[in-house]
């Protein structure tokens, strides 16, 4: 009986679990097997359900569920790991140096240029659209200004690099 049942549910978990898997961005194998799990501990419970179909759906939903949850709870990595032998503390203090001294030669540039440059490096990644609504100009002009502050950055920093250079 319980063999003819788990047969009978195979097609159904597959294509219920097909149609949830696309909006959980996760496999259809992994919402299948985690029913199957749930399914299992049950019949090894001798707690066969009344209507299999219908418990079988709404399994398939909750393990979706569970699966979306996850989902937005991860996030990746920010870095290498940390026993990353090629990170350590020299390259992260040059690293951190040259981003001191970018940020520095961004804030001595004239006009609007400190403020756009500062939003395109800012850790939360703004849009094109944000960038503009927060400097108060059109989205069309950001690109023909943000290759005009880029020129005044790399003419300061090239003067920068060719006086520390020693003459002679």
């Amino acid at each position: 009986m319980t063999h003819d049942l788990l047969i009978s549910l195979r097609p159904l978990l597959a294509a219920e679990a097909t149609a949830e898997a696309h909006a959980t961005a996760s496999e259809p194998g992994d919402l299948e097997q985690a029913v199957w799990l749930r399914l299992l501990e049950r019949l090894a419970a001798d707690d066969l359900p009344h209507d299999p179909h219908g418990w079988l759906r709404r399994a398939v939903r909750s393990e979706a569920r569970r699966a979306r949850r996850t989902a937005r709870r991860e996030r990746p990595y920010g870095a290498e790991p940390a026993d990353d032998g090629e990170r350590g503390p020299e390259p992260l203090a040059l690293a951190a140096a040259r981003g001191r001294a970018l940020r520095a030669a961004v804030r001595r540039l004239p006009g609007r240029c400190p403020r756009l440059l500062e939003a395109l490096l800012s850790p939360s990644d703004l849009t094109y659209r944000e960038i503009a609504g927060e400097l108060g100009i059109s989205q069309g002009s950001l690109g023909p200004e943000r290759s005009r502050c880029l020129g005044c950055l790399r003419r300061l920093l090239a003067q920068e690099v060719a006086a520390g250079e020693a003459r002679g």
